[in-house]
């Protein structure tokens, strides 16, 4: 529950960073674990996992609505509290920046909501009718606005005349690509594992998945995603041995340059998202055990030194596009993965 009195004011937030950051010192004036406020959550029938709560808590733009009440309401926050935190939220998803409004506190929430309370649903009904996505969103969201360009029905009509001979072309080529490309952009690689081996450059390939990690190209969060492994990962991987089989996983980015992995912050909870950031800021979260599984070897598990959590796949997805986070060890066969060693002109480049 949250100290009276310690909870931040989400209206002093100008910007989504300052939103988020106010969120984070929600969560620690809270005093909950990501486990505890998960469980909070689904007590009153709302949806927040352990590994959401970490995704928004390491964000740079503002959450889902949904999303943001149900992590203010497990903090223990009351409705006129979680009602402050939906209209800051909107006016930033809307118009990206904001004028600081706070008041001097929960204490004088009662007075304002009497002459503020018209005022307040009139500004969040004409933010919901503001056309276009929401910001908050990682992947861009479907626009409700009409497309631009001809009538739906009047394309449809063209495609009605289209020859039999045209579309027996058309299924035959997007069958060949199926087939080439395994149904899904690329088809995941299934070469055996190879084990670590000190400064060689790498990709770190899931055996479950067939992916290979990567951040995203123009994004600056360090978050690690599964992607086609013949496509050019960022950053490039290479491995150093720190004694008694712990590991550090350097690494070299085109843009921000050498690096480090780890679990972002140096949090303990199952479900932190795996993060590539500047080295030395994490202790042990940035150290790892590298160990075979199977005889012979069919993989490698990645131990954080401080947890002795396994990384994987969140929920042990084998899709593409699916983020890195430390987890259990329970489906080990399903974290494990392979250190490959590409030329330094594939990775990070």
């Amino acid at each position: 529950m949250v100290v009276e009195g310690r909870a931040p004011d989400p209206r002093e937030a100008r910007s989504a960073d300052e939103f988020v950051a106010l969120l984070r010192m929600l969560k620690d004036a809270s005093g909950l674990t990501f486990r505890e406020l998960s469980q909070r959550a689904d007590a009153v029938g709302d949806v927040l996992p352990r590994s959401t709560i970490a995704n928004m808590l390491g964000r740079t733009s503002v959450p889902r609505e949904e999303l943001l009440a149900a992590f203010v309401r497990a903090c223990g926050c009351g409705p006129a509290e979680v009602g402050d935190w939906l209209a800051v939220r909107k006016e930033l998803a809307v118009h990206g920046r904001r004028s600081a409004t706070a008041g001097s506190g929960s204490g004088d929430r009662a007075e304002e909501d009497g002459a503020a309370g018209a005022a307040g649903a009139a500004g969040v009904a004409g933010a919901a009718g503001v056309a276009g996505g929401d910001p908050a969103d990682r992947s861009a969201r479907p626009s409700s606005a009409p497309p631009a360009g001809p009538d739906p029905a009047r394309r449809r009509r063209v495609r009605i005349v289209l020859t039999a001979v045209l579309l027996a072309v058309v299924l035959a080529v997007v069958a060949t690509t199926v087939l080439l490309l395994g149904g899904d952009g690329g088809r995941p690689d299934t070469r055996s594992a190879t084990g670590p081996v000190a400064g060689r450059t790498v990709q770190i390939r899931s055996v479950h998945s067939g992916f290979c990690l990567s951040e995203e190209r123009g994004s600056d969060s360090g978050r690690l995603y599964q992607v086609r492994c013949e496509q050019e990962t960022i950053p490039g991987f290479s491995l150093r041995p720190l004694g008694e089989g712990v590991w550090r996983i350097a690494t070299d980015h085109p843009v921000y340059g050498p690096g480090c992995t780890g679990i972002w912050n140096g949090v303990e909870d199952d479900g932190a998202p795996l993060q590539d950031q500047e080295c030395g800021k994490r202790d042990e979260a940035e150290q790892f055990r590298i160990e075979p599984v199977g005889s012979p070897v069919e993989g490698y598990r990645i131990r954080p030194v401080h947890t002795r959590l396994c990384v994987g796949a969140e929920r042990y997805s084998k899709e593409r596009g699916a983020e890195l986070v430390q987890t259990d060890c329970a489906g080990e066969k399903k974290s494990l993965f392979s250190f490959d060693p590409v030329a330094t002109e594939t990775a990070g480049g």
